[in-house]
C-alpha cells in the first residue's frame, strides 16, 4: 500500500512499514516537517497515498473537511510510542486494501477500528 506518514511519525515506524512491503513516504522527506494539516492532506492526495497520522484534527470536519481522498488512517494509542503505533497499524494494514480505505477516515486503536465514510 502507498502510505504518506504525517510528520509526527518516527523513522522507526516508516522502516517497519517498508519491511512489511509498503511504499512509504514521510512528510519530512518532502519538506513538510512544519506543514499544516491541509498541506499534508493535499500532498497525500497528490501522491495518491493513504495518509497515516496521529492528529485528531482529521476527525474534525470544521477544522479540515475531508472529501475525496485515498484514505486517512488516524492511529489512536496512548502513549503514542513507535512500538504502540506499530502494534496497531501493521495488523490493520494486513487486513484491508487501499481500495477499501479510499474516502474513509479510519480511527485505529488497540482492539477497535472506527470507519467514517467521508467521500
Amino acid at each position: 500500500m502507498k502510505l504518506y506518514l504525517d510528520q509526527m511519525l518516527q523513522t522507526h515506524v516508516a522502516v517497519v512499514l517498508l519491511q512489511a512491503g509498503h511504499d512509504v513516504l514521510r512528510a519530512c522527506e518532502v519538506n513538510q516537517s512544519r506543514a499544516d494539516d491541509r498541506q499534508i492532506l493535499l500532498r497525500a492526495i497528490k501522491e495518491n497515498r493513504v495518509l497515516v497520522t496521529l492528529d485528531e484534527h482529521f476527525g474534525d470536519w470544521v477544522v479540515l473537511p475531508l472529501r475525496k481522498h485515498p484514505g486517512v488512517i488516524r492511529v489512536k494509542v496512548n502513549p503514542a510510542t513507535s512500538a504502540n503505533i506499530i502494534s496497531v497499524l501493521v495488523p490493520f494494514l494486513t487486513k484491508f486494501s487501499a481500495e477499501e480505505i479510499k474516502n474513509q477516515l479510519v480511527i485505529v486503536s488497540s482492539g477497535r477500528d472506527k470507519w467514517i465514510r467521508t467521500g
